[in-house]
């Protein structure tokens, strides 16, 4: 079953069910995917990977819209945010915990012989697709920074 189907079903379910932040994580969701055919020209359906890519942006702007909510002591317009991130995850592949990142970033290295500050961006550039979709780019880049530290 596609992305753009399962979008649908859950949709169905939260109307049902009146849950109205879902409802609304759903529908960015159901948006995003509109935009990114119509950006990618006629092609029908998007591939997984550009599914994931547009899922990640969706959680990180509402981490980041949450965490400046926070800053300026506004829980009440952080909450529904962090809501909308649990309800775009489970459409995600289950993400990779910081160890789990750092051992394979470690390995990486290991293998290409990098080290220094220097090799940052080819280290990244081997991690990112890696671990596309597994892990965000924040995390990625702070176990390269402390592995190449």
């Amino acid at each position: 079953m596609n992305l753009q189907t399962q979008i649908m079903d859950e949709m169905k379910t939260a109307m049902k069910a009146k849950d109205t932040v879902a409802l609304e994580s759903l529908r960015a969701i159901k948006s995003a995917i509109l935009i990114a055919q119509t950006e990618s020209g006629a092609k029908e359906e998007l591939s997984q990977e550009e599914e994931i890519k547009m899922l990640q942006r969706l959680v990180k702007q509402r981490k980041d819209s949450a965490a400046i909510y926070i800053e300026q002591g506004r829980q009440d317009l952080a909450d529904p945010e962090l809501a909308q991130v649990a309800v775009i995850e489970k459409f995600l592949p289950a993400q990779m915990g910081e160890e789990e990142v750092e051992a394979l970033v470690k390995k990486i290295i290991a293998d290409n012989g990098f080290s220094g500050m220097a090799d940052m961006g080819k280290v990244m550039g081997i991690a990112s697709k890696e671990l596309a979709g597994q892990a965000d780019g924040k995390t990625i880049s702070n176990a390269v920074k402390k592995a190449l530290a």
